[in-house]
Formats: C-alpha cells, sequence, structure tokens
C-alpha cells in the first residue's frame, strides 16, 4: 500500500479526510479469466469488469515484451457500488477523482488508484467495462480535469444578456498521485461582454504541469448574444 502520509502535521488531516471518503472505497475481486463470455457472464451477475494499469503500462509499447505486466490487474467490481459511486461523485467528476481500492481475494491488499475510463453502451448508456490506473505516492499521471464555471449569477456580461461560451471543459494536468485535483474551478463573476479567461489565468498546486503548447488559449468567453 502507498505511504499516503508524510508529515506528522498533516495526518491527523489526511487521515479524517480518508474516513470521509471511505464510503467511496471500490471493492473488487479478481479475476483470472479474460474474454466477451467472461465478461458477459460478469455482466449478468451484477458485476462489471475492471481493469488496472500502471500509466507506464498504459504508454508502453504494446508489443514490447518488457512490458511491466505485473501492474497490470483484471478485476471484476460490483455495479451496485459503482453505481452508487457515479450518483454520489457525478460525472465528469469520477474521473479526476482518486479512490482507496481494496481487493478482496487473493492478495487481499490495498491501494490507491486513480479513475480513468469509463466504457459504456452507446444506446442503453449501461457501464461495460472500467479502466483504473494505479497513483501510488509520488507516481506523477496525466489527469483530464474538469472545469467548473462559477459565479454566473453575479456575472455582468450574462446579466446584460450576453451568454457563457464554455471553450473548455476539461484541462490536462501532468499531477502527483497525491495533488489530483478533482476539478478546477473558474470565477466568472466579475467578466463583462468580451472577457475571457485563459489557461495561464489558472491558479493550481505548484506541482501541477499543464499539459498544453499554448496557454493562452481562453477557457471561456463571455460573449454578445447575436439577436440578428
Amino acid at each position: 500500500m502507498s505511504s499516503w502520509w508524510r508529515t506528522a502535521a498533516g495526518d491527523g488531516l489526511r487521515r479524517a479526510a480518508r474516513v470521509m471518503r471511505s464510503y467511496h472505497t471500490i471493492q473488487a475481486i479478481p479475476r483470472e479469466l479474460k474474454g466477451n463470455r467472461v465478461s458477459a457472464r460478469d455482466r449478468a451477475q451484477g458485476r462489471i469488469p475492471a481493469v488496472v494499469f500502471t500509466q507506464s503500462y498504459l504508454q508502453s509499447n504494446p508489443s514490447s515484451s518488457s512490458r511491466p505486466v505485473s501492474r497490470k490487474r483484471l478485476l471484476t467490481t460490483e455495479k451496485k457500488q459503482i453505481q452508487a459511486i457515479l450518483d454520489s461523485v457525478q460525472l465528469p467528476f469520477f474521473c479526476s477523482t482518486t479512490f482507496p481500492l481494496q481487493i478482496r481475494a487473493g492478495s487481499g491488499s490495498s491501494s490507491f488508484l486513480e479513475s480513468g475510463n469509463i466504457h459504456r453502451d452507446q444506446e442503453t448508456g449501461k457501464i461495460l467495462n472500467l479502466v483504473f490506473v494505479w497513483a501510488d505516492e509520488g507516481t506523477e499521471l496525466k489527469v483530464d480535469v474538469p472545469v467548473v464555471f462559477n459565479g454566473e449569477e453575479a456575472c455582468p456580461g450574462l446579466q446584460k444578456g450576453g451568454h457563457l461560451n464554455r471553450i473548455r471543459t476539461t484541462l490536462k494536468y501532468l499531477c502527483p498521485a497525491e495533488h489530483i485535483p478533482s476539478k478546477i474551478e473558474v470565477d466568472v463573476s466579475n467578466l463583462d461582454i468580451g472577457d475571457k479567461v485563459f489557461m495561464q489565468d489558472i491558479k493550481v498546486h505548484s506541482s501541477l504541469k499543464l499539459l498544453s503548447k499554448n496557454e493562452s488559449i481562453p477557457i471561456c468567453k463571455v460573449a454578445a448574444t447575436n439577436l440578428d
């Protein structure tokens, strides 16, 4: 298990935060087999197939014989629990939220992970598969963090009849596992018509690196309403 807490000063607060989030501990059991029939059987039994990678595995050459297979785990999760977490955390925040993972069979170990992708059936919306990434302490992960816009009710430009053009709904950061933000909050309460908020205006933890070639790209703009 990752050594999540480093200093005595922050130990109590972090432990309390972990207790508060214990509801979101994902319970899983290993699965030895893979394939469409195995996955279909799991779904029929009220479970969702899942896989956990290291990010280095995801970025490695699939044909490489040296890829770290020991850090790829095939699991299944309980559909009811995943749905309850989704109802509580809500998309897209699920995909930038860290969860403790408890493997209840086999090794019985637990590690922290950062959620990755949810695969759904395009017609029914049912969750088909889950893909997660291990988030051991000190590991840097590429994370798409959702953008949340606050202060629209007080925004002068919107009060004048303008509309908020949400240009970017997520921002990609390289984040240490212990500093992954669940969301990026953008204050638009002081924006007038024509005003913009740029990537470079966003303040985040100093350890986060924005993965964008052009930080001057706007995240949002208050645009005038076209009455023609």
